[in-house]
């Protein structure tokens, strides 16, 4: 009985979220009828000796958690590579689960992420949880990390150089985490991902592949969508129900289900 309890809740919350999100009534929204392009499974990395690394897949769960909290404490924090570590109150590293199926990546961090060192946490960070919570999941069964790790002044865009400073390290969380899915929330993510300069509005809803931007990588299911402080700005019917139809989308990839069972 305490199962059927959990899971009633669980969709209750689920149906809810996707209701905030989307403004109104939930009605699943209308999807791009797109094929699918072949995504393949990160290739594990080469050692730096030349031999084979041992594959991501085969690291157990404290491993990762190892290796992430290594790079954190020893590489990130103390980072000083570009101009942004000057202005910084704390770096931004992410967070979530090691293991998670389902990655977002958004361009760097805010004045609320700045003060309190984690990733999505003011006004966008909300619209982001609900955003998974309408997706079924929680925030602690995804990761969520953005291209810098440090507050771009004025929280404008990253510039080349600053994305150039922060490149490893997103490749390395990426190798270390193997998501199956990564959701690229707007325009300077989803360019640095997909190597491209198209903008988000023709990207989004689109599924595209991860091309081999560093070793062990390419492969990667990605869904653009819009940034959660663009729909912020923008909260027009149209624009939260296609950031639903993506979300939708990469629910089916990952065996999610509707509320009431619905693929």
């Amino acid at each position: 009985m305490t199962d059927l309890h959990d899971e009633l809740s669980r969709a209750a919350r689920q149906l809810i979220a996707i209701e905030e999100l989307l403004g109104g009534q939930y009605i699943p929204a209308r999807r791009r009828p797109l094929d699918v392009p072949e995504f393949a499974a990160p290739a594990p990395a080469p050692s730096a000796g030349g031999g084979a690394a041992q594959p991501a897949a085969a690291l157990s769960r404290d491993e990762r958690v190892a290796a992430l909290t290594a790079m954190n404490e020893n590489e990130v924090k103390p980072c000083t590579k570009c101009v942004l570590c000057r202005g910084r109150h704390h770096t931004v590293f992410g967070e979530g689960d090691c293991e998670a199926r389902l990655m977002f990546v958004g361009e760097g961090p805010g004045q609320d992420e700045d003060l309190s060192g984690r990733p999505f946490v003011g006004m966008a960070g909300q619209l982001l949880d609900k955003m998974i919570a309408a997706m079924g999941l929680a925030r602690e069964q995804v990761f969520i990390a953005n291209i810098v790790k440090c507050r771009p002044p004025n929280n404008r865009a990253p510039e080349p150089a600053e994305v150039a400073a922060c490149w490893d390290y997103l490749m390395r969380q990426i190798r270390i985490i193997r998501p199956e899915v990564i959701v690229t929330l707007g325009n300077p993510s989803s360019h640095a991902l997909l190597k491209t300069t198209t903008g988000i509005t023709r990207l989004r809803g689109t599924w595209q592949v991860m091309p081999e931007l560093a070793e062990g990588v390419a492969g990667i299911a990605i869904m653009p969508t819009y940034h959660p402080a663009y729909v912020l700005r923008n909260r027009t019917v149209e624009i939260r129900g296609q950031v639903w139809s993506d979300l939708q989308a990469v629910m089916q990839r990952l065996g999610l289900e509707l509320p009431g069972g619905k693929p």
